[in-house]
C-alpha cells in the first residue's frame, strides 16, 4: 500500500522546450483525467536527451513542494524502446521517469525508497490509449501521473517492485582528504556553471578554492563580493558549488560546458 497521501500537485520536467504543443498537450491529458490537478512547470529547457540535468533539478527541487506531490520527469532518448518506466516513492513524494539514469542520483541518496517498474499490462486498467512510438509523455506518463495524483491508484497497483535500476550517467563526486572532484551538471541562463559538489562535502574546508579549466578561483559568499568581470565560486541557493562571473557569463569566459571537471580543494595553491 502507498505511504504517500496525494496532494494533487504535479510537477513536469522535460527537454521539450517551449516550441510546439508538447508540454501543453500533456497538461491537457492530466486535466481531462483529474480536473482539480495543480500543475507546475519545473523546467522544460533541459538540454535535449540529457537525463542527468533533469535528475539534478528534480532531486534538488522536490523538497520545496508539498508532501504528496507527483514529480514527472521526461528526458527520454529511449522512448519507444523496451526501457522501463520507474515509479518511485521517496521522502513523501512520488516520482515518475524513464529508467535511463535520470532518477539514479535521487535513488542513491534516498532513505528506503520504494521503487517499481510500470507494468505494461496495466494499460487496460488505466484506460491508456495505444501509445505512439515517440510521445510517451502524452500517452503514458501524463495519464499515470494524473491517476496517482488523484489518489485512484497506488504504485503497488500498477507496478512491480524492483531493487535495481539504470545507474546515473555522471559519477558521484570523488572525496579525498582536502579535495573533492565533481563535474558541471548544468549551466543556467546567466552562464553560471553549476556542479554536483554538495556544500556538505566541503563544509570543513578552511579556505576552499575551486579549480576549473586551468583557473584557480576563490570561494566567496555571494556574487556582489566580486568585482565586475571577476570569476568566483560560491555555494548557490540549491546547496551546490557554482562557478560564476560577476556581471558576466562564466561559461563563455571559461569555455566550459556540461561534464567539465571541477576540483575544490582546501587551501589556495599557485
Amino acid at each position: 500500500m502507498s505511504k504517500v497521501i496525494p496532494s494533487g500537485v504535479i510537477t513536469i520536467t522535460t527537454d521539450f522546450g517551449h516550441k510546439g504543443p508538447f508540454a501543453g498537450v500533456m497538461k491537457g491529458v492530466i486535466l481531462c483525467r483529474f480536473p482539480e490537478a495543480r500543475i507546475i512547470d519545473l523546467a522544460h529547457d533541459i538540454p535535449a536527451q540529457w537525463p542527468p540535468e533533469a535528475g539534478f533539478w528534480v532531486s534538488r527541487s522536490y523538497s520545496w513542494f508539498p508532501a504528496g506531490t507527483v514529480h514527472m520527469a521526461i528526458v527520454d532518448p529511449g522512448v519507444g524502446t523496451e526501457r522501463d518506466i520507474l515509479l518511485v516513492e521517496a521522502d513523501g513524494h512520488v516520482f515518475i521517469a524513464p529508467d535511463n539514469g535520470l532518477l539514479a542520483p535521487l535513488l542513491d541518496n534516498a532513505q528506503s525508497p520504494r521503487v517499481f517498474r510500470l507494468l505494461p499490462n496495466e494499460a487496460g486498467t488505466l484506460k491508456l490509449v495505444a501509445p505512439s512510438a515517440t510521445f510517451h509523455g502524452r500517452d503514458i506518463f501524463a495519464p499515470v501521473a494524473a491517476e496517482i495524483a488523484a489518489g485512484r491508484v497506488a504504485l503497488d497497483d500498477i507496478g512491480e517492485s524492483i531493487s535495481e535500476w539504470t545507474p546515473g550517467w555522471l559519477d558521484e563526486p570523488e572525496v579525498k582528504v582536502g579535495k573533492v572532484t565533481g563535474v558541471i551538471v548544468t549551466i543556467d541562463t546567466f552562464g553560471n556553471l553549476i556542479s554536483n559538489i554538495d556544500a556538505k562535502l566541503i563544509q570543513d574546508f578552511k579556505e576552499p578554492v575551486a579549480e576549473i579549466a586551468g583557473h584557480q578561483i576563490a570561494m566567496l559568499q555571494t556574487y556582489g563580493r566580486a568585482r565586475p568581470g571577476e570569476l568566483l565560486a560560491l555555494v548557490n541557493s540549491f546547496g551546490v558549488v557554482e562557478i560564476a562571473k560577476a556581471e558576466g557569463s562564466a561559461a563563455e569566459g571559461l569555455g566550459s560546458a556540461r561534464g567539465a571537471p571541477l576540483l575544490v580543494s582546501d587551501g589556495y595553491t599557485t
